[in-house]
């Protein structure tokens, strides 16, 4: 499994996320590639990243979000 965490420069949101993927892996008992990057606008934009954090399984966002840009 893969899991991908996105998160704009301003999001607060890393440690708290962090524990919640590491806690989810553990109760689950999965194997996970686990990646946390922080990306710019453009970035965003490119791998077509709405929300900050965007969690992604396999290549999945969990939560998509229907806006326009990168917040």
């Amino acid at each position: 499994m893969k899991i991908e965490c996105y998160m704009s420069a301003g999001c607060g949101a890393e440690e708290l996320l962090r524990a919640n993927v590491r806690a989810a892996v553990e109760r689950e008992d999965v194997a996970a590639e686990v990646i946390f990057r922080r990306i710019t606008d453009k970035e965003a934009s490119a791998l077509e990243i709405k929300g900050s954090p965007s969690v992604l399984i396999n290549g999945v966002d969990i939560e998509p979000q229907e806006m326009a840009g990168f917040s």
